[in-house]
């Protein structure tokens, strides 16, 4: 006997309970019981049921938070029960003064039981229930009167339109914080600048703008969170009898409450508390300035009453604060090691999260623009435990009439060379390069860094002192230094230099992949730096490589392959390698191109490079290009057919196909360009290794997972490297195998769901053994 479908009604009744009962867990336990894909196909099931039936859709349905209709103007609203101020603490022992009251006023000598609570910096809102479904949301206002944001409150996925249970209590009035989380502000902040929009300073600000919008549709689209901290009004149960049991009950009711809270007796248990998140305040997703800490007894509570505003029985203990007001007096240019200009702003000194700040960074010129900040002007200065102080607004009504505007400096205030900056680039930078005082000596320590050379004993003070002394002025000096030299500087005995001159010697035969990293090319880190002398083989091939060619290397974009040519193309770059090599470095590199790179370019991958690099190929897209190089096959053939001007045709390719190409190398150089490219990868062919015998993982991505037992993580990622492989942090379908040690995690898990082929250990050390790689 088959089963009765179930009526439509039937069907959104069990949807509707099974998404609660899944955002209960989600936002109240924060247990999540399925994935957030699993919610987005109930959800839609959910949606599609009620489009089909519109006359079954309820206020309380998970669907009806999209927001309605824009308003004219928000009602008021009368608080039956006033939404209080607390008082403030600023200090332990104002605290300490606040249990002695609370002890003296209770006449009792234990120690009293306290919640303990995270202030949390956001928008405190009043939501009132009637028989279990959400009849009003408000603002606090002035305490007495807010505002009606029922519609508003209503798209907020942590505010349950309809209270948990079967019988919940007939009226429940809660009280709570509207906040937006860090992750949420960055992303809305993301977007605002993409549409041209006003970004927020701050996550509070964009909270309260986010809840007095008129038009609840752009409330749904903001990233608001809700937690329930107190309880206004309770009708059809009776009061719980401690403040931590409102908060249990709240939770029961599908309201979501802070995990942070807990109980604390007496008063070092609340200084602890206190001291403990002020200490992880920077590590949790949403602002808060303080904590909050309430008698837990109710009883007490009432005994203890009111005065004027605020409870005797609770308290906020502030943080010291993160933002405040000081006069911007100058502006400094500072120029990084890449030559990146950085304007920072001299201020009068301010007490900011309880340290003295004169000084602060002001980012870029475009932000300083955005934010119209002028010399002189008071400004708003924040920082949050050890992140850099930043001005982030000016205050423009206490503008004196001398305040100047801000001005990208013409010439670097380091060694006077010309400032460039790309059109479209927000970072304006040095052109004096490693002439260049402040990139010299940043260049310098980066080239020795332990993951560079790795030049042991040539720390930042050394380097310091030998460009002071004119000792050395650019990396290659390094190699003409003699232990006398540096013998006579500071803390630099006999010993000490003679341990730095076999350092350098020691340095001399690094890899080439450490010796590019080294040189410090805008935008090539170690791992750019590995594919490229893995791709191209040796130095030389690298110093004359065509731009075209550097996009045929893994994971190189077109900015990243215009930082590299550009960088060889520039004269005194070449004179340092130049200098280095006459010195006796010698980097060590496989000596022949990849065999899977040279592969790799072909004439339609030049043509496609060429094409985003700005080559005029509007019209002719990726699979044209394709069959364009699969049907002369090279650059000299496709040459000749255009030199003929030939009207022939071929499978994929138009008519008209070639006459623009021939049109194209007309505009600009792109005609030598790719001859020189296509000349050069020619030259990498010829020398590249027939077979992969030598490396017979060259293309493939492995991925390390667990402990190893026999060799560490570095030795493994090495010897598979040797062997071709690029060694990646994360499993995916293109994944070659997985080598998976003791204790591995979800890693392996996923390379299973993917079947992806797993080596335990004693297989990886039989496979490296195989290929000649040694290990017991």
């Amino acid at each position: 006997m088959t089963s009765k479908t179930p009526s439509p009604a039937e069907q959104i009744r069990q949807l509707r309970e099974t998404l609660n009962d899944w955002s209960y867990r989600y936002y109240v336990l924060d247990e999540p019981a399925v994935p957030d894909a699993e919610y987005d196909r109930g959800f839609r099931r959910l949606q599609a049921l009620e489009e089909k039936h519109p006359d079954l859709v309820s206020p309380d349905s998970p669907t009806q938070r999209v927001g309605d209709q824009p308003l004219d103007a928000f009602q008021q609203v009368r608080h039956r029960v006033p939404m209080l101020s607390l008082s403030n603490a600023f200090s332990d022992d104002e605290l300490r003064d606040f249990d002695q009251r609370i002890h003296e006023r209770l006449d009792v000598r234990e120690k009293v039981v306290y919640v303990a609570e995270p202030k949390l910096d956001g928008l405190a809102v009043s939501l009132l229930y009637e028989n279990g479904e959400l009849v009003r949301g408000a603002t606090r206002g002035d305490g007495e009167t807010g505002e009606d944001i029922t519609a508003n409150v209503r798209t907020i996925k942590s505010i349950p339109l309809r209270l948990r249970g079967d019988n919940p209590p007939s009226v429940l009035e809660v009280r709570g914080e509207v906040v937006m989380p860090h992750s949420g502000f960055q992303e809305l902040n993301r977007r605002q600048q993409q549409a041209e929009q006003k970004t927020f300073a701050n996550p509070r600000n964009a909270a309260a703008g986010s809840l007095r919008q008129l038009d609840p549709r752009i409330t749904a689209a903001r990233p608001l969170e809700f937690y329930a901290y107190s309880l206004a009004q309770l009708e059809g149960e009776p009061w719980p009898d401690t403040h931590s049991a409102i908060l249990k009950r709240l939770r029961a009711l599908n309201l979501r409450v802070n995990p942070e809270i807990k109980n604390c007796q007496g008063i070092e248990a609340l200084l602890a508390f206190y001291h403990d998140i002020l200490e992880r305040r920077d590590r949790l997703d949403y602002d808060i300035d303080g904590v909050v800490y309430k008698v837990d007894r109710m009883d007490w509570q009432r005994d203890l009453g009111f005065v004027s505003r605020a409870p005797r029985w609770a308290i906020a203990h502030k943080f010291p604060a993160q933002e405040e007001l000081t006069v911007l007096n100058e502006v400094d240019w500072q120029v990084g090691r890449t030559g990146a200009l950085t304007p920072v702003a001299k201020l009068e000194p301010v007490q900011v999260g309880g340290v003295t700040v004169s000084n602060a960074t002001l980012h870029n010129i475009d932000e300083i623009r955005r934010l119209d900040i002028r010399i002189g002007d008071t400004v708003v200065v924040y920082r949050a435990g050890d992140v850099i102080p930043k001005v982030v607004r000016a205050v423009p009504e206490r503008r004196p009439k001398d305040a100047r505007e801000i001005h990208l400096p013409d010439q670097c205030p380091v060694c006077g060379s010309e400032i460039l900056r790309a059109d479209d680039g927000v970072v304006a930078r040095c052109t004096g390069g490693l002439i260049c005082g402040a990139q010299r000596r940043e260049a310098i320590k980066h080239f020795a860094s332990r993951r560079a050379m790795d030049i042991d004993g040539l720390g930042e003070k050394l380097v310091d002192a030998l460009v002071d002394r004119n000792l050395i002025d650019n990396v290659a000096d390094l190699y003409r230094l003699k232990a006398e030299d540096v013998a006579g500087l500071e803390r630099m005995g006999e010993k000490s230099a003679d341990n730095l001159i076999q350092a350098l010697e020691n340095s001399k035969k690094n890899s080439l992949s450490r010796f590019l990293f080294a040189l410090g090319i805008l935008q090539i880190g170690e791992e750019t730096a590995k594919a490229l002398a893995d791709s191209f083989g040796d130095l030389q091939s690298i110093r004359r490589a065509p731009l075209l060619l550097f996009l045929e290397v893994p994971d190189v974009g077109v900015e990243v392959a215009k930082a590299i040519a550009a960088f060889f193309a520039e004269e005194h770059n070449e004179t340092v390698i130049d200098g280095l090599l006459k010195a006796g470095v010698e980097p060590q590199s496989p000596g022949q191109p990849a065999a899977a790179f040279v592969k790799r370019f072909s004439l339609a991958s030049m043509l496609r490079a060429a094409k985003r690099l700005g080559m005029d190929l509007e019209g002719i897209g990726e699979k044209t290009l394709e069959s364009v190089g699969r049907h002369y096959g090279s650059w000299p053939e496709l040459l000749k057919a255009l030199q003929a001007k030939t009207s022939e045709t071929a499978p994929g390719i138009k008519a008209g196909t070639l006459d623009k190409i021939a049109a194209a190398l007309d505009k600009g150089d792109w005609r030598p360009r790719l001859e020189q490219a296509w000349e050069q990868a020619e030259t990498l062919r010829s020398r590249a290794p027939e077979d992969q015998a030598g490396r017979p993982l060259d293309g493939q991505t492995w991925v390390l997972t667990g402990t190893l037992s026999r060799l560490t993580r570095d030795q493994a990622k090495a010897h598979l490297e040797s062997l071709g492989a690029k060694v990646a942090g994360s499993v995916s379908k293109k994944t070659a195998r997985v080598v998976a040690g003791e204790a591995a995690g979800s890693k392996l898990d996923k390379a299973r769901d993917l079947d992806v082929s797993i080596l335990d250990e004693d297989a990886f050390v039989h496979f490296l053994n195989g290929h000649g790689i040694s290990v017991s």
